[in-house]
């Protein structure tokens, strides 16, 4: 059995363009799909934010319209109740790095809060990817790999394949026109070869160690793709 690293932001709500906070944290389905997929393969989750703060999750993911219905709604608040880990979260700080298989990031609306500029996550991301470790991301999750340097001060992840939630996406759930930053233009900007896929459809992008996922839909199918590289 190996250790898996979650790391989830410790935010609880997003700020936007005009100052106003968007309730937000981490997104239900992102954390719970990869969570019983590691567990049930007999490997173990643990829980590391900024600060060791609880992290919050966004109310809206735990809606029926996000989740098939309201069956879906009532199985994903059970599996966040399974979850307990969430309730015993490890500080940043203090996570040693040798003692994780693989490293995973949900997204939720909050990494564009504290992940994208937390020097801590950001260090241990470059750390991830240079061991070669498999190091999952999956929608806004990408937002933390803007904090991530690597020794000439560039980002650790420009030159890289990647995806996440899409301008497109944003656009289409109604935050695009009042969101200080869009995360694709950012990742770009940062030099990351950013891939597009459908909207709202599972898409999930591999180059080498780093695999990454667009939107809430991809989390299984990134799980998956882990737990290969965990053998």
């Amino acid at each position: 059995m190996s250790k898996i690293l979650f790391v989830l932001t410790g935010a609880d709500h997003w700020t936007l363009a005009d100052g106003t906070e968007h309730p937000s944290g981490f997104w239900a389905e992102e954390a719970v799909a990869p969570y019983e997929a590691f567990t049930a393969a007999g490997h173990k989750v643990v829980v590391a934010t900024p600060g060791g703060v609880v992290p919050t999750v966004d109310r809206a993911s735990l809606a029926p319209e996000v989740n098939g219905g309201q069956e879906g709604a009532d199985r994903v608040t059970a599996a966040l109740d399974a979850f307990t880990a969430l309730q015993r979260p490890l500080a940043l700080a203090d996570v040693d790095l040798d003692e994780y298989a693989a490293v995973f990031y949900p997204g939720g609306h909050g990494p564009m809060e504290d992940l994208a500029v937390d020097a801590e996550s950001g260090r241990l991301l470059g750390r991830a990817l240079a061991s070669g470790r498999p190091l999952g991301v999956v929608c806004h999750g990408p937002a933390a790999l803007l904090a991530a340097r690597d020794e000439d001060g560039g980002n650790a992840f420009s030159g890289y394949r990647l995806t996440g939630f899409t301008n497109a996406e944003e656009t289409q759930a109604g935050l695009a026109d009042k969101a200080k930053w869009l995360l694709q233009d950012r990742l770009v900007e940062i030099g990351a070869d950013f891939v597009e896929g459908d909207p709202w459809a599972p898409h999930v992008v591999v180059d080498r160690n780093l695999v990454t996922g667009q939107n809430p839909a991809s989390s299984a199918q990134l799980a998956d793709e882990l737990l290969k590289r965990l053998g």
